[in-house]
């Protein structure tokens, strides 16, 4: 058996054994999802939460007065901003926060490199993911900002892994390729054991399975997987450079051709750096 095949292996036994080291949700996380998944909780309730986190807290009245809610009055308190921003984004912009912490792991001198350009990569993904669902679906668009930046978790502990192989870590052609095969299971694991929906353990189980088609509507997985493909436009040599897109349902889901979403996105593209900046805490 080579590196590679040992590695994936040694991993999968992990899996299926409940051995596989997956991140965890912060408690506060956890309860502010509860909080806000009760509509007969008051915002009161929520802010009271929201505040004794202080990093959280810093977040939200940033979002509360970035450029989209230009023209209202300024927001300086916690409580405020959870009203303006409603339950569902405040729910999301808790979990980009985590996120962003979670692949902010200082002390993985191998893999911070990898980890900082996933990042990016999904707060990039989740922007084109929020505009497409607002301007082609009937989807929730915080929702699917929240599924584009969530859909790469389970490269997490494969990288983390990794770290203890060096003849993996130093290989990045073959650690890439393992990544390919495996983060989609991985991730779903990941948000199983973080109790989130299932359209959005969905996502990040299916968002590379480019011919899937599981019914005529639009899901938050082919809105996803549009916005994976369009991340990828300009950079040589990716993953994705040989595929004809018009053999993707999900385009026609969405009711755009390829052309005409490269040509939406192009328009938008003021709106998803916006995004991506309040995403990325900028």
């Amino acid at each position: 058996m080579n590196t590679e095949d040992k590695f994936i292996a040694t991993l999968m036994d992990d899996v299926s054994e409940g051995q596989l080291e997956l991140p965890t949700l912060p408690e506060v996380a956890l309860k502010i999802r509860k909080l806000v998944d009760d509509p007969m909780v008051s915002a009161d309730k929520i802010a009271t939460l929201v505040g004794t986190d202080a990093a959280l807290s810093a977040r939200l009245l940033q979002v509360a007065n970035s450029a989209f809610f230009k023209g209202l009055n300024s927001v300086d308190n916690v409580r405020t901003a959870v009203v303006r921003l409603g339950g569902v984004c405040v729910r999301n912009v808790v979990s980009s926060l985590v996120m962003q912490q979670l692949y902010q792991a200082n002390q993985m001198g191998p893999i911070k490199k990898d980890l900082l350009n996933i990042w990016i990569h999904g707060a990039r993904v989740a922007a084109i993911s929020q505009v497409l669902a607002k301007r082609f679906t009937k989807l929730n668009a915080d929702e699917a900002m929240l599924a584009g930046l969530i859909h790469n978790i389970g490269m997490l502990p494969i990288l983390k892994r990794a770290v203890k192989s060096p003849e993996i870590i130093e290989d990045k052609v073959m650690l890439y390729r393992i990544i390919d095969k495996l983060h989609p299971e991985i991730g779903r694991l990941i948000l199983e054991e973080w109790h989130f929906p299932a359209q959005l353990i969905q996502v990040a189980a299916e968002h590379e399975d480019l011919s899937r088609n599981p019914g005529p509507e639009a899901d938050f997985t082919d809105v996803v997987m549009v916005a994976n493909l369009h991340s990828y436009m300009g950079k040589a040599n990716n993953k994705f450079s040989s595929v004809d897109w018009n053999e993707i349902p999900a385009f026609e889901k969405l009711g755009l051709t390829p052309e005409q979403s490269v040509n939406a996105l192009a328009e938008a593209q003021a709106d998803i750096n916006q995004i991506q900046k309040i995403i990325s805490g900028q």
